[in-house]
């Protein structure tokens, strides 16, 4: 039994707790980001902790977590007018704040796409990757999969000071020599559910076990061993590998199920992550609310300075809102942004009409076949109802559908989801149609009843056939996997596009990366499908999204960092860019799947990543902390603000340098619509180089759009074993009279070094802006 003077203090306790809390009861409390001085700290408070605790904090509960690497403060509840009074208060220390944002993952044969060979070139030359550390920000891994063995592995790098977190279903016996860490970050994410009325936790492991199967996908994408007899359901069979095998992986779970990703936990795992001894980042999340946010108030662009200024390479995903133009995100100059393109390989479902048309689709249903019979075929968009066209839950009238197969237009819903519904209305199939925002871009998924995605023409084709059709029918076929496709890569639709919606001076993405259709290791918590009711298990997954692009460039940074250990994250990403490949298998100009035309660098970048030529890239534009806090300068930032990125105090008086000067692979030429006749501008840039010490480089000007000179001087440069560094300008200079830009209100060409050996390209932009 409690004796009474314990009981007394407990219920003292909880009086003071419940007097805390109700002086805010008449607000809502949210969780904020608090940016403080580190230098104010009193010294009567032994830790910052405990100066958070004392003199910010309403209750010590309510602070979620501190941060002192790549962030100095913390993130609690409070009301908004504690916050106010606070930023009041200690104006002095309190640097900035911001509100905790939910952010959204953004969701084999690659490795040999990429350019990769056993025994040969950067597999070779990189030892695949060993003692090189992958911290992976994600849903979290599952451990006992066959792609994080630690067979032949050596030691754990005698750097490593990270540890592995236990938990629901995870304990530190599931580390090992290839998963040498884990943890977990929910105080960001429980903190939101326990405002908006609770969490379910029936689904979810408070651990680092996936519970999603995201981070296990992106995980071993990146660094997965030789995996022999991989297939999802009998697709894409073979050996599954990652980019970088012998690479460590480090886990860092900041996305959960059911609330998704949150500022708070993802900065507090970039700390944690530069403190344990990551040398690569990669980082599958999106910006949440689909508008990029200034890079002081970004977490995840203030937590990736941190990293890459201590010399880790951070590669993040490019978004999923394309083809629409501006949708890239991610678009902090320092972190490497990756689009998404296709592979050589597909999944062919085709859809025959009952008039003999067939029409080309894209499946991964591994069902019971319909082995040729003809169904009826339906529409229920028809009706003018939007829900039923896009087969939204309890949409379809089962008298409707019953028995037949039905056509849903994509959108507003998961596409597996779709399915499930037309399952629980008697429908037998679905045909799913892309909307025009879609294109001909096709996504195969794991359905849970017969399915075939279309394009939106071929969509198109199919109403019109319904409409016109006394008894319309259908049927699908299944055609297994296909090797060899060809135009191979294909920029996906889905992929984000710029321009840069924050400084159009730096081109975003950088580059694209495999990212369709990417078979990689899967949960055993959920089915392929990841809907409740998949009861389905599958040891590897078949997936879509620039989530999947992104750990391409993880793990051949881990092969290039194991290459050359003394890069520093710009070298290594520069090295990718411009050696990147603007064609095809085919021999021509990679094309945007979402209009079928040359793709351009607003939406590939510099080109698809080719690791083969990046190992030996001849030249590399490098860049310093220094350049990145001139080119924070140059868009007009203040002291005080770049600090709250640098975390160090700036001085940004006098003339400011341009941000276009920012030492990039890529150069944009913004010219105003307010002037007449030509405009000119003049881009330095320096390299380094990293090939033969004694080397002289020419010039190529290439693809100048009309109403465009580009000059380069000097033509050459010359390299000597005590001049490793030149540097050159380019000019561009644009006749508004004559300028052609394209439907996206832009031009492009590009300028290449070469020596004879290597070719060093750099894609130039050309476009026209407003003044304010």
């Amino acid at each position: 039994m409690m004796e009474a003077p314990l009981l007394l203090l407990l219920l003292l306790l909880l009086a003071l707790l419940l007097r805390s809390s109700s002086s805010y009861s008449d607000e809502p409390m949210q969780t904020y980001i608090l940016h403080v001085d580190p230098k104010m700290k009193p010294s009567v408070f032994p830790t910052h902790y405990h100066w958070y605790a004392a003199e910010f904090a309403s209750h010590p509960s309510h602070i979620l977590h501190t941060y002192d690497s790549v962030f100095h403060g913390f993130s609690a509840l409070l009301t908004p007018s504690l916050l106010s009074s606070l930023l009041l208060r200690h104006s002095s220390s309190l640097l900035s704040s911001f509100l905790d944002r939910r952010r959204s993952l953004l969701t084999t044969r690659s490795p040999q796409f990429l350019g990769l060979r056993t025994q040969q070139g950067l597999w070779s030359r990189s030892d695949y990757g060993s003692d090189v550390i992958i911290g992976v920000f994600d849903t979290g891994v599952t451990p006992s999969h066959r792609s994080f063995s630690d067979l032949h592995l050596g030691p754990v790098p005698s750097r490593w000071k990270g540890v592995c977190q236990s938990g629901d279903g995870f304990s530190h016996l599931d580390c090992n020599r290839k998963i040498i860490g884990a943890r977990f970050f929910s105080k960001g994410s429980e903190a939101s559910a326990v405002l908006v009325g609770g969490t379910n936790r029936t689904l979810e492991f408070r651990s680092p076990r996936d519970a999603d199967g995201h981070g296990t996908h992106t995980a071993s994408t990146a660094a997965g061993r030789y995996t022999f007899h991989a297939s999802m359901a009998g697709y894409a069979s073979g050996v599954a590998k990652g980019v970088a095998p012998k690479a460590r992986i480090a886990v860092y779970k900041v996305c959960w199920m059911n609330s998704g990703c949150f500022d708070s936990d993802i900065l507090a795992a970039f700390d944690a992550a530069v403190k344990d001894g990551v040398d690569v980042i990669s980082i599958s999340i999106g910006g949440g609310d689909g508008v990029s946010s200034p890079y002081y108030l970004d977490p995840i662009a203030i937590g990736a300075y941190g990293a890459v200024s201590r010399g880790i390479f951070v590669a993040s995903s490019a978004g999923n809102d394309g083809p629409n133009g501006m949708s890239v995100t991610n678009l902090a100059p320092w972190m490497t942004t990756v689009g998404a393109g296709t592979i050589d390989r597909s999944f062919p479902a085709d859809v025959i009409l009952g008039n003999g048309l067939r029409v080309s689709g894209v499946s991964l249903y591994s069902g019971p076949p319909l082995d040729g019979k003809m169904y009826p075929l339906v529409y229920p968009g028809k009706s003018g109802v939007l829900s039923a066209s896009l087969c939204m839950e309890n949409s379809l009238d089962p008298n409707e559908v019953n028995g037949k197969i039905v056509i849903c237009d994509r959108g507003s819903s998961a596409r597996v989801a779709k399915g499930l519904v037309v399952q629980k209305a008697g429908g037998v199939g679905m045909i799913l149609a892309n909307g025009m925002s879609n294109g001909e871009g096709l996504v195969g998924d794991a359905h849970v009843i017969p399915t075939a995605a279309i394009g939106a023409s071929e969509g198109d084709q199919v109403k019109a056939y319904i409409s016109s059709a006394a008894y319309p029918s259908a049927t699908i076929n299944f055609r297994g996997t296909q090797i060899g496709i060809k135009p191979a890569p294909v920029v996906a639709s889905f992929s984000g596009r710029g321009p840069n919606g924050l400084n159009p001076e730096i081109l975003k993405p950088d580059l694209i990366a495999p990212g369709v259709n990417i078979l990689a290791a899967w949960t055993d918590a959920v089915g392929p499908t990841g809907l409740d009711s998949d009861k389905r298990k599958t040891e590897f997954n078949i997936l879509s999204g620039t989530s999947m692009a992104c750990p391409h460039v993880s793990g051949a940074a881990a092969l290039l960092k194991s290459a050359h250990p003394d890069w520093s994250p710009a070298a290594m990403r520069s090295a990718m860019m411009t050696t990147a490949t603007v064609l095809d298998n085919g021999g021509q100009l990679i094309s945007d799947e979402s209009t079928g035309n040359a793709a351009t660098p607003y939406s590939l970048g510099a080109g698809h990543v080719n690791l083969e030529r990046a190992m030996d890239p001849g030249l590399v534009y490098d860049i310093t902390n220094k350049d990145y806090v001139d080119f924070l300068c140059g868009i007009g930032y203040s002291d005080k603000i770049i600090q709250v990125i640098t975390r160090s105090s700036a001085n940004c008086q006098g003339k400011r340098p341009l941000p276009e000067d920012l030492n990039y692979p890529s150069i944009a030429a913004l010219f105003s619509t307010s002037s007449t006749g030509m405009q000119k501008k003049a881009f330095i840039r320096t390299v380094t180089n990293v090939g033969q010490p004694n080397a002289v480089y020419r010039v190529r000007v290439e693809a100048v759009p009309r109403g465009v000179t580009v000059s380069v001087k000097p033509e050459s440069i010359v390299f000597t074993e005590a001049v490793r560094k030149k540097s050159f300008v380019v000019t561009v200079t644009a006749d508004s009279r004559s300028l052609v830009l394209d439907d996206t209100g832009a031009a492009f060409g590009s300028i290449s070094w070469s020596d004879g050996k290597h070719v060093v390209r750099s894609p130039i932009l050309v476009t026209q802006f407003t003044p304010m």
